[in-house]
């Protein structure tokens, strides 16, 4: 085998050793993958299908990275493959490394989405620990990946000594990186601090500009909120820091609302009453906490009524406001038209003046 290997061109033993480099790894890969996806087929946990979703593409390219190191000394490569070697290895292996950490870091993630059932009722928590996953997931990986993309620029002769020049000169050159880059670094550290504040958090209902929406997506920069009619609006992070807004869900999803009728003066306020509490009782939106009816203003021309009734969320409370508004309406239309507004006048009827006739 020797002498046979010794009479062929270096160049076809070379070959001959990356190719069966690559396919030892890729039979290793999709062997110990294979095993892998059986053994989550018998387990009841998701931890181990989300390992092997996550890592299944970085961990194929990082084997097939060892395996190249392992032949590389016996590669007759000469002084300028050597070279080029070392250079698409100082380039490739940062960004293996960085690839493996960012596929870590999604399975650490999705590990958390999963512990974090945003399904049940009462989801306050779950739904605070998917937002600080959620924002911290992505600083941690926008850093990893900065750092990655340095590592494999400075593997890079050339870029290694232009880095050393921009070092040299930092206090102007951090300046003017600095003015330039002043919004996007003021919503990154607005984000990193909407981590541990929380003013907001996913699935938030929210007014803001004017707008009712729930909070779909927070990224490092900007926030998506969901207006009610499927736009969506994007929101910079810092104006959830420095301007107010509304939050339905910051304590508790659980809302009051409240319905306004006019009505004539003459109206049966207690009558009234009754029928609301029986048609909010008798409504399954009604989270059964609280109903009321009251007279809350009164005007020249009418009254006017509100009622309130409590719901476990804000599209709960929608529907139930506008289902007892239909139904007290048809009641006063049917039953009570008396309370409908009416406008009143008084006339006055002056007989006709008889004047007497002077001949008469």
């Amino acid at each position: 085998m020797e002498r046979l290997t010794a009479d062929l061109p270096g160049w076809v033993t070379s070959t001959a050793l990356i190719a069966v480099a690559i396919t030892i790894a890729l039979l290793v890969h999709r062997f110990a993958f294979a095993i892998g996806r059986r053994a989550a087929a018998h387990s009841k946990g998701q931890l181990d299908d989300i390992v092997i979703r996550r890592l299944h593409r970085p961990a194929r390219w990082l084997l097939l990275a060892i395996a190249l190191s392992f032949v590389q000394p016996g590669l007759d490569l000469g002084a300028s493959g050597t070279k080029a070697w070392t250079q698409a290895a100082g380039l490739l292996v940062p960004g293996l490394i960085g690839w493996m950490l960012v596929a870590l870091l999604g399975v650490l993630f999705d590990w958390v989405l999963l512990r974090a059932d945003v399904s049940v009722a009462d989801n306050l928590r779950a739904r605070r620990r998917r937002t600080r996953a959620s924002i911290l997931h992505r600083i941690i990986v926008f850093v990893v990946l900065a750092i990655t993309f340095c590592l494999m620029l400075m593997s890079i002769p050339s870029v290694r000594s232009i880095g050393v020049t921009l070092i040299a000169s930092a206090g102007l050159a951090a300046l003017a990186v600095g003015a330039a880059a002043q919004p996007a670094l003021k919503n990154l550290i607005a984000g990193v601090q909407m981590a541990f504040s929380e003013p907001i958090r996913l699935d938030d209902v929210v007014i803001v500009e004017g707008e009712w929406g729930r909070i779909e997506d927070i990224r490092l920069t900007y926030v998506v909120v969901r207006i009610w009619d499927d736009r969506r609006l994007v929101v910079p992070v810092s104006q959830f820091l420095e301007k107010s807004f509304q939050n339905w869900t910051r304590e508790t999803s659980q809302l009051l609302g409240s319905v306004f009728w006019y009505l004539d003066p003459a109206a049966d306020i207690p009558r009234l009453r009754a029928k609301l509490e029986e048609l909010v009782k008798a409504n399954p939106r009604w989270d059964g906490r609280f109903c009321n009816l009251q007279v809350t203003d009164t005007k020249p021309e009418a009254i006017e009524v509100r009622g309130l009734m409590t719901a476990k969320d804000a599209s709960t409370a929608f529907d139930l406001r506008c289902d007892i508004r239909e139904g007290l309406l048809a009641y006063i239309r049917e039953e009570m038209p008396e309370a409908l507004v009416r406008t009143r006048g008084l006339l006055e009827f002056t007989p006709p003046r008889v004047e007497s006739d002077p001949l008469s």
